[in-house]
């Protein structure tokens, strides 16, 4: 029984294959319907200028490549140019606070990174006849998650930077944040008075504008630290006690910073890393550029020249008048609050008006579209 009905099974199925003869491949791939933009359209466009990534091992091979090549240019751009800036040290002057600008947007460049600022910087570049004509002096206050923050603030703002009094010691960026005059403070009590004055001194008598990380340490970028009011004392000195008049200045800094309307401005400022090789950034995405915690320079660094294309979104926020505030912590918590808010809607990638945003889109010279404003006037 079983094999008629096998039998009967294998003559049906030869007399269907003879009925219809076997169709060629290339008779089947060609009876395809075929489903193609029409030529012209914005389709068509679309499919004609998009780049055919490698992937596999050929990507890699290129990531590593592309890799290499800029860490060469970078270590033949940052010698150079640090040492030309040795030698602006002596030249009287803006030119080595406008130099430095252009030593931190060469090395933007390099990293193929862009920089879009939303806002209006405070203050002007400084310098010691700026602050003899009653320029008021700035002090940028920023969150903190990556040593990127470094050259993309560097580039957008003429100023210096406050940081840890351990990099001083590293081999080559303490030799180069020296020569770059970074301000280095221990935060222990006994410097702290030393290192107050030299803030002071270099806003008000060398007409430095300065940038400081208010968190104390670097985060990974989800979020921003509570920022520390000791950061803020020079802006907002300590009260007198009850019963004692002004002090007398003892300093040329202190004479300056008597005088109406010299105290320093703070202006909040908001950094976020936002694009990546073209495509927002989101949660997952946030680890490439954070730098915190225990993690190595040397890998972080590796990585992310390995990439095609990133973008910063720097926010500068309305600058705070000190005067404005009963007290350090209520400046401080307005600071970041501030910082915080704006960081926080950066992280939502959320397109800005044209009008309210421009790219820093000359890195080598950092210039804003107010630097080209101020030079027309």
């Amino acid at each position: 029984m079983d094999s008629r009905m096998i039998a009967d099974f294998i003559r049906r199925l030869a007399r269907r294959r003879s009925a219809s003869p076997a169709m060629s491949r290339s008779a089947a791939r060609a009876s395809r319907q075929v489903i193609a933009p029409a030529p012209g359209s914005e389709a068509a466009r679309a499919i004609a200028t998009t780049t055919v990534m490698p992937s596999g091992r050929l990507r890699e091979y290129a990531r590593t490549a592309r890799g290499v090549g800029r860490l060469a240019a970078i270590t033949v751009w940052v010698p150079l140019s640090v040492g030309f800036e040795a030698v602006l040290l002596l030249v009287p002057g803006t030119a080595k606070i406008r130099w430095t600008r252009m030593v931190w947007g060469g090395l933007c460049l390099l990293l193929s990174l862009r920089i879009r600022v939303v806002g209006r910087r405070a203050g002007g570049v400084g310098g010691r006849r700026a602050r003899q004509n009653g320029e008021r002096p700035v002090i940028y206050v920023s969150n903190h998650s990556t040593w990127l923050d470094v050259p993309v603030l560097g580039t957008v703002l003429p100023s210096n930077f406050v940081a840890k009094g351990d990099i001083e010691g590293w081999p080559i960026m303490g030799l180069v944040s020296r020569i770059g005059r970074t301000i280095f403070v221990s935060r222990q009590r006994s410097t702290t008075g030393r290192e107050r004055d030299e803030m002071l001194h270099r806003l008000m008598v060398e007409g430095d504008n300065l940038i400081l990380f208010p968190e104390g340490t670097s985060s990974d970028g989800s979020r921003v630290l509570p920022f520390l009011s000791a950061f803020f004392a020079i802006a907002k000195p300590p009260r007198l006690p009850r019963g004692k008049g002004p002090v007398e200045p003892d300093s040329e800094a202190a004479a300056i910073a008597a005088r109406p309307g010299m105290t320093p401005l703070i202006q909040p400022v908001s950094v976020v890393y936002d694009e990546l090789e073209g495509l927002p950034v989101n949660h997952a995405r946030r680890p490439v550029f954070a730098w915190y915690g225990d993690m190595e320079l040397g890998p972080h660094v590796w990585q992310l020249l390995k990439w095609r294309s990133m973008r910063a979104t720097v926010l500068l926020h309305p600058a705070l008048d000190p005067d404005d505030f009963p007290s350090r912590k209520a400046l401080a918590q307005a600071a970041w609050r501030a910082v915080a808010a704006g960081a926080a809607q950066l992280r939502q990638n959320q397109a800005q008006p044209e009008q309210d945003s421009a790219y820093a889109c000359r890195p080598l010279a950092g210039m804003l579209p107010q630097d080209l404003e101020r030079h027309r006037g």
